[in-house]
């Protein structure tokens, strides 16, 4: 029995100890040949009008798929028109280009516009650094 459990706590170390080396942060994934960075933790000290404004950054072959907002604590109203006006605009975009790209705020949510921008660059450069 107690050779059983040490093999189980070999095993259980290895792993971690594995996945610790290996970088495995939780913040970016591969789901079918598509890179998900989400700046849930990378942006945690980046707030909009009333806090955190995590995001997923969806990139495949270097390009922005979309951009998708996550659950946070900003006026519905204004999320709303930041996901109609704001996300969009850095589909299509090279990582290299949206990099450097100048995007405009959306008037009346200025705070919460560049909350996401900012989250926007945090993914890319992470993206950069660990793909």
């Amino acid at each position: 029995m107690k050779f059983l459990f040490n093999i189980t706590l070999l095993l259980v170390l290895t792993v971690t100890l594995s996945s610790a080396t290996k970088g495995d942060d939780g913040v970016m994934t591969k789901e079918n040949g598509t890179y998900v960075v989400n700046t849930t933790t990378l942006g945690k000290k980046v707030t909009g009008y009333v806090g955190a404004t995590p995001l997923k950054v969806y990139i495949e072959k270097d390009k922005i798929v979309r951009v998708e907002m996550l659950r946070n604590q900003e006026t519905p109203k204004y999320n709303a028109i930041i996901k109609r006006k704001l996300l969009g605009q850095w589909a299509g975009m090279k990582v290299k280009d949206a990099s450097k790209q100048t995007v405009d705020a959306v008037t009346g949510a200025t705070f919460t516009s560049n909350a996401v921008k900012e989250n926007v660059k945090l993914a890319l450069e992470y993206y950069k650094k660990n793909k």
